[in-house]
């Protein structure tokens, strides 16, 4: 008796701390819930039983147990119950996973690709502190602070844990350079580096202008307003924008963008749960492309973010949705900070689109057929035939004009344009996945950079006159060959004229930046074409509109 009074008081001491710890981190919750309605869990079914259960295996199991561990591996276990994109993320990868949207981390500013365990450098970032000491596309780290940086050990872990660090910080690297006769030593200062969310920028005929965004971080509104500036100085009438790809970011940043092309209070989207009341998001600005025709580009990676400015156009008749229906992530997540450091980003509640459609696609099958959605409607045709999308009238929405818009998950383009299969064979997706594109053209560019900028001094010139010629295409083939890519003959005439334009575009990178990369291959796709051919024809564009689907 003594035995158990005493064990029976220990653990309503655990207890009780365990729920005044869950409390103490959990107050936003519970004042969330108390806006809708009170919490009707018990206890003895919830906390104090998990917390009895932790306590038992802590002190009876048989082996050592690791209880963080347990802990950790339970949060995401019940997470995963949820829905597809309530998540955990330890102290350790909330860094690694906020970067991308703050729009800048530490580092040498460098993009590379692992060749035949080496540490190939793809371009440095402009302006970064690589570039700035003399780093060149094709440059081979050999050595990182003395450390062989080659071999089966080195993988992206490696090199990030070794190149990236804080600023002012340095490090030491060796690089091989093709031509020199040893390895160039470098000291490189450590510094802020910028990660753009616009990949191009330009015009793409006199009057219509292009804007590829790949994600929504803090940093894309000024982006923007500059790519405005940029085009609106060169006489831009008409915008394609292009988010096919963009996954999303900031609910803020999106609600900005939006509002670069609305009016004054209209409603951009607006955010209900069970328990987080119905928010609202208007326009409240001037924006700077108010008037004039929009199009803008979505296809199966476009999701969340990306999904609240399309549908926020669509709805409101501003504009034209091209290209294939969306991933349809419309959940909001919440962070609610752990003892710890870790996170845990909880699905509060889902977007809706002015007309009332929700952007998130059904999760009622589990976690693992939500995201074999994307295959599944590869493989039932949907990339290549509208017709294969059945929607029932329950989901038929209308917007100011009367045209029909679909809920039931993702935004529907008012303009379909199938994904063309013959450039994407397996023969060239095996060329991109040994990395046959990035080695050839560094090379090319390395073996012939002084001839290039004699006789391409400005990239219009090389846009226009520069060609991929049969002795290039040999060697690229001879190098695909020996790097155990086996020559397809049929696939390689189907996507012929897709790699001879890769290979062109990497060049211009390598040569000038991103931007051109998307001016080169802008010249091939099809999606593109159907918006200038739009744009281009006031009957299409004004009859697209009157289009009932």
């Amino acid at each position: 008796m003594v035995f158990i009074d005493s064990f029976k008081l220990l653990l309503m001491k655990r207890i009780i701390s365990f729920v005044l710890l869950i409390a103490s981190f959990g107050a936003p919750v519970q004042r969330v819930v108390s806006q809708t309605a009170p919490s009707k869990t018990d206890p003895k079914e919830t906390t104090q039983k998990f917390a009895a259960a932790l306590f038992y295996i802590e002190n009876y199991y048989v082996d050592s147990t690791k209880p963080a561990k347990l802990v950790e591996h339970a949060i995401i276990s019940t997470l995963k119950e949820l829905d597809p994109h309530s998540a955990y993320l330890s102290k350790e990868e909330i860094q690694e996973a906020n970067e991308p949207l703050e729009g800048s981390f530490e580092g040498i500013g460098v993009t590379f690709q692992l060749s035949k365990d080496t540490i190939l450098v793809i371009a440095p970032v402009p302006g970064g502190p690589s570039e700035k000491v003399g780093i060149q596309a094709g440059d081979k780290i050999i050595r990182i602070n003395g450390e062989e940086a080659f071999g089966t050990k080195v993988n992206n872990k490696f090199v990030m844990d070794r190149l990236r660090g804080r600023k002012g910080t340095t490090v030491d690297v060796s690089i091989f350079r093709k031509g020199s006769s040893g390895l160039i030593e470098y000291t490189i200062t450590r510094d802020k580096i910028p990660l753009n969310s616009i990949d191009a920028t330009f015009m793409l005929n006199n009057e219509t202008g292009y804007i590829k965004l790949n994600r929504f971080s803090k940093t894309t509104m000024e982006e923007f307003r500059t790519s405005m500036g940029q085009l609106m100085e060169s006489g831009m009438k008409s915008l394609v924008l292009d988010l096919r790809g963009n996954s999303g970011g900031f609910l803020g940043t999106a609600v900005e963008l939006s509002d670069e092309f609305l009016a004054d209070n209209k409603l951009i989207v607006y955010t209900e749960g069970l328990n987080s009341p119905r928010q609202e998001y208007t326009a409240g600005r001037k924006g700077s492309f108010e008037q004039g025709k929009l199009i803008i580009l979505i296809n199966e990676g476009s999701a969340s973010a990306s999904e609240i400015v399309s549908g926020a156009v669509q709805d409101w008749d501003r504009g034209l949705i091209l290209g294939r229906r969306s991933f349809g992530k419309g959940l909001v997540q919440r962070p609610f900070n752990l003892p710890d450091g870790s996170v845990i980003r909880l699905t509060a509640a889902k977007y809706f689109t002015p007309t009332g459609r929700s952007i998130q696609r059904p999760y009622d099958d589990g976690t693992e057929s939500y995201f074999k959605d994307i295959a599944n409607r590869f493989k039932n045709g949907e990339f290549v035939h509208a017709d294969s999308i059945h929607f029932p009238d329950s989901l038929k929405y209308f917007t100011p004009s009367k045209r029909v818009v679909y809920g039931g998950g993702g935004i529907m383009p008012d303009i379909f344009v199938p994904w063309d299969s013959t450039q994407f064979t397996d023969y060239y997706s095996n060329l991109v996945r040994k990395g046959i594109f990035n080695r050839f053209t560094l090379d090319f560019v390395n073996d012939n950079r002084k001839k290039l900028n004699k006789d391409y001094p400005e990239f219009s010139k090389f846009k226009q006159s520069f060609d991929v010629d049969e002795q290039m295409m040999k060697n690229f083939l001879d190098i695909a060959g020996t790097e155990g890519v086996e020559y397809n003959e049929a696939q390689y005439a189907s996507s012929e004229v897709f790699i001879r334009y890769q290979i062109k575009a990497l060049i211009a990178r390598n040569l000038w930046g991103m931007n051109q990369y998307y001016e080169v291959i802008s010249e091939i796709d099809d999606t593109l074409h159907k918006a200038l051919e739009i744009i281009n024809s006031e009957k299409m564009f004004s009859e697209a509109f009157l289009q009932v689907r």
